[in-house]
Order: C-alpha cells, then structure tokens, then sequence
C-alpha cells in the first residue's frame, strides 16, 4: 500500500490527454469578392500581389516633410501609445506568471525553535535547541488542460494588448495626419483671406479716390469699408483655429504647446492614390479585427477553462528536510525527515453552479464572435465610404476649380465696368463675395480630399499585418521577436 500512490499519480499524469475545452477555430465573416465604389472606377486599383500594398510608414506617400518628422514622435512621446504599450507588457507579465503553473512550487522556511521546559518538570525538565531545514515542493499535474487553457487564454489576450497597442498606435498617427492637413488648409484660406484683404484695401482706396473726386457715393465707401473688415475678422478667426489645432497636434506628440509651433504650409496638389487591398486580406490588415478575433480566442479558452470545474485536482506534495538539535549535526544524513504524498479534491455537488458558469462563458463567446463579426462589417463600410468620398471629391474639385476661374473672370469684368464708371459698387462687392467664397470652397474641398485620404489608409490598417502579433514564444523570449514587427511594444516606458 505504500507504493500505491505513485501508481494512481502516474494514472492521473496519463488521464491528461483527455483535456477538455473546444477547439478554437477563428468564426468565419462575411468578405465581399470585391468592393462596390471600386468597379468602374479608374481613380482606384486593387493592390495585385500584395507587395503593391502601403507598408510601413505610411504618411510619407504624402510628401509633406514636417508631417513626417511629426509622425516620427508619435511612438516616443505619445502618452496614450504609451499607456497602451504599459497594458502590453502587463498582458504579457499575466500570461508569463500563467505558464509558470507547469512547473511546481518550491519554498523553504528554516527555523530555530528554543524550548524551556521549566525546572519541575523532572528529567525532562531543561532548556532545548531545535534546528531544522524543511523545503516544501507541490506540484498540480495539468490533468485536465487547466494550466494550457489558462495559458492560451492570457496568451490570447497579450496578442489583444498588442492590436490594441496598434490600433492605438494608428490612430493616434492617423488623427495626427488630419489635424496636420486641416492646419495646412487653414493656412491656404490665410493666405486666400490676404489676398482679398489686399484686394479690398485696394478698392476701398480707389472707392475713396472717386468719392473725393465726386464720382461715388458714400455709400459705396461704406461698402468696401464693410468688405474690408469682415475679411479682416475672418482671418483672426482663422488665426484662432490654427492656434487651436497645434496646440492638439502638439499633445498628440507629447509636446506642450508653449515650446512648440509648426511652420506655414502648403498642399501643392490632390492626394496621392492609396493601393486598396482584396476585401479578403482587409481581415488581416486591421488591428481592430486582429483585437476583435483574439477576443474570441480568449473567449473560447475560457470555456474550456470553465468546464475543467467539472473534474478532479490532483496535487502533489512533498517535505524534505533537516532536523536537529545539534547545529553541528544538522547536514547529516542522519537529520533528514521527509514526507510526500498526493491529494485529491473534487467538488460533488453545487447544485447548477458550475453549468451556469459553463453557460456564461457559452454566451460571452457568442457575444465575442457577434462583436468579431460587426466589427468586419464597419471596417468594409469604413473602407467604401472613404472611396465613395475621394471619388466624388475628386469630381467636384473639378467642378469648383470651374466656378473658381469664371468668378475670377466676373470680378475682373465687374471691377473694369465700375472704373468706367458704368456700374455700381455693390455689384462688384457681389461679384467678390462669390469669388472669395468659391476659392475657399476649392481649398475645403482639397482639404476633404486629404482627410478622406488618411481615413483610407487608416481604415485599411495604415501597412499593419497581423501576421506581425508576436506569438507566445516571442513574448517569452527576451527580444519579444522581430524588433522591426513589434516596435516599442517590447521596450519599457522611460520613466
């Protein structure tokens, strides 16, 4: 009977190849064969092989090189990447502490105990010394999966932290690019908003001119004084928002807006085209949907996790040790002690508890795959909205640069009819409205392009490839894998 329990342990250690849990396989989602706002479309071609597709840092297909200095500091100073890389490291921490449950637990806990037995106490009356040197080894024998489903499961959600990390990352890049764009295009309409002021104040000029000269009317002073100064308060409004928007782009790279400022800017033509992935590999090119399908991952390890309840715990535990009353004596072979023995432990009744868990971590997986799938399916929206906006965009820039030339025409014929003096002021204050407000719908229009065109990239995973979430044995080793994949992900924040 002695040599029994090691017989029951090793039938136990053999049991594990009856690991419960079921197997992950990813849900599927809806990919269309090809994407609607690119048939017949000229302006955009689908990415064949894939080595066309945008990869790496994205925004310098833009051209612009302040924006690419800018982008550069998004990974070292951004605050919210690098709370998001801080998560990283402690998904990966959790999932290092849940591998260690393979191995057994060690300890130690020496002692000296002092013993006075008091002078009555007869021959065994005195003061005594104990030493002893215990060590205490337990160890769970993964019987049923428990230890590898809670592995696969924090496994599964660092690879979560590391899209989320990414998608963090791309976003703050992407909101980075716009801010950057919108402040361009604010210097455009600056520069719009100066020439009509000089324009005004040349014709306020030439209105004073001819009303001393008896030609004008007051009210035709009174006009292009109106002119002149709502133009002036246009431009301080602009002055206002371009302030506005660099000091958000200079939190975005982890600057105070004290010491920071970005020079004057212009976009010199429309956006450059961005190479649109097949809809299938779009599923591989967003970290939102890398995220959404770990979560499921995690989700389905959990059940299995949760259906391991139903099962047996086997520990085994041992206590070797020393013991003496002599220190001398202490690292004798005499002085060892020993004791070791398995135990079992198994929940009999709980009246549903443990199917109603089962059950729960049923529907937080049905949830997971349903959140998976929406996900898919407002990445593919996102994606056809940006090419339906680029593509009409492109139409109507044309259309306004139309509008902006024959205004341009009116105001000069206006302005030669009232030097002749064969029509009035006001019509040519008409004629110059018109002209400001379709040069400044020409620079909005292109400054939409270029929002639209960072929406495109972002909502195609800005280069990202999930092929690139490090895997359990990169988070593991030291280096987390490939530097170049990873990024920061694996370096600690500067404190």
């Amino acid at each position: 009977m002695k040599r029994s329990w090691p017989l029951a342990a090793f039938a136990f250690l053999f049991c594990s190849a009856c690991a419960v849990g079921p197997k992950y396989q990813r849900p599927t989602a809806v990919a269309p064969p090809a994407l609607k706002e690119l048939a017949g479309n000229d302006q955009w071609k689908m990415a064949t092989p894939s080595d066309e597709l945008m990869k790496g840092k994205w925004w310098e297909t833009f051209g612009f090189a302040e924006l690419n200095r800018l982008e550069e500091m998004i990974n070292i100073d951004n605050q919210n990447v690098k709370a998001a890389e801080a998560q990283f490291r402690q998904a990966r921490a959790l999932m290092q502490g849940n591998r260690a449950n393979y191995y057994p637990t060690i300890g130690s806990a020496p002692a000296i105990t002092q013993t006075d037995s008091g002078k009555h106490a007869g021959r065994l009356g005195g003061t005594s010394q104990t030493f002893s040197l215990p060590a205490t080894v337990s160890w769970e024998p993964d019987l049923w999966g428990r230890v590898r489903l809670s592995v696969e499961s924090a496994t599964a959600s660092a690879q979560v932290s590391a899209a989320d990390l990414e998608n963090v990352r791309l976003s703050a890049q992407a909101t980075l690019a716009a801010d950057y764009f919108i402040l361009v295009a604010n210097d455009m309409q600056q520069a719009i908003l100066q020439n009509t002021i000089a324009a005004y104040q040349r014709n306020l000029q030439l209105t004073v001119n001819r009303y001393n000269g008896g030609v004008a009317s007051k009210s035709d002073v009174t006009l292009a004084q109106t002119s002149l100064a709502g133009a002036q308060a246009q431009s301080t409004e602009l002055r206002i928002a371009r302030a506005t928007n660099e000091h958000a782009i200079a939190v975005l790279v982890g600057k105070t807006p004290t010491e920071f400022s970005i020079p004057v800017a212009k976009i010199e033509g429309p956006p450059p085209p961005i190479p649109v992935a097949v809809p299938s590999l779009l599923l591989e090119r967003r970290p939102d949907i890398a995220a959404a399908e770990r979560q499921v991952a995690v989700a389905n390890a959990n059940i299995g996790l949760q259906q391991t309840a139903f099962y047996p715990t086997l520990t085994l535990a041992a206590t070797p040790g020393l013991l003496s009353t002599s220190l001398a004596n202490l690292v004798t072979w005499g002085s060892r002690v020993w004791s070791a023995g398995p135990s079992v432990s198994q929940t009999l009744f709980d009246f549903g508890r443990r199917s109603a868990i089962v059950q729960g971590a049923e529907a937080t997986y049905d949830q997971t795959v349903a959140a998976y799938r929406q996900t898919v399916l407002a990445a593919f929206q996102e994606v056809e909205d940006d090419l339906a906006s680029l593509r009409y965009l492109a139409e109507e820039a044309v259309q306004q640069q139309a509008a902006v030339v024959a205004a341009e025409q009116a105001l000069d014929l206006e302005l030669a009819r009232y030097r002749a003096g064969t029509d009035s002021y006001l019509n040519v204050i008409t004629t110059q409205t018109i002209a400001l407000s379709d040069e400044q719908a020409s620079v909005s229009i292109l400054q939409r392009r270029m929002l639209a065109a960072v929406d495109l990239v972002k909502a195609l995973g800005g280069g990202w490839d999930a092929s690139t979430l490090p895997t359990g044995d990169q988070m593991r080793s030291a280096g987390m894998g490939n530097p170049e994949n990873t990024r920061a992900v694996a370096q600690p924040v500067n404190r």
